[in-house]
């Protein structure tokens, strides 16, 4: 499989956004790099039970639980 490109990246991320829209764990969807590839990052307050694609459209999705964010 070929690296993900940033415009890649980009089209992924605004279809994953409105695949989760609405999930109360949810914190942050953005871009990262992962090696040479760019991936979708999924930032959590908590685990979920809802399945969240490894990938999309090929574009890798790299979740991470960070807790709660706290208004500056």
């Amino acid at each position: 499989m070929s690296p993900a490109t940033l415009d890649d990246a980009r089209a992924a991320k605004a279809k994953l956004a409105r695949l989760l829209e609405g999930l109360p764990e949810l914190s942050a969807i953005g871009i990262t790099k992962v090696g040479n590839s760019f991936a979708v990052k999924v930032n959590l307050e908590a685990a979920t039970t809802f399945a969240i694609p490894a990938d999309v459209d090929g574009v890798p999705v790299v979740v991470t639980i960070v807790g709660p964010i706290c208004p500056l």
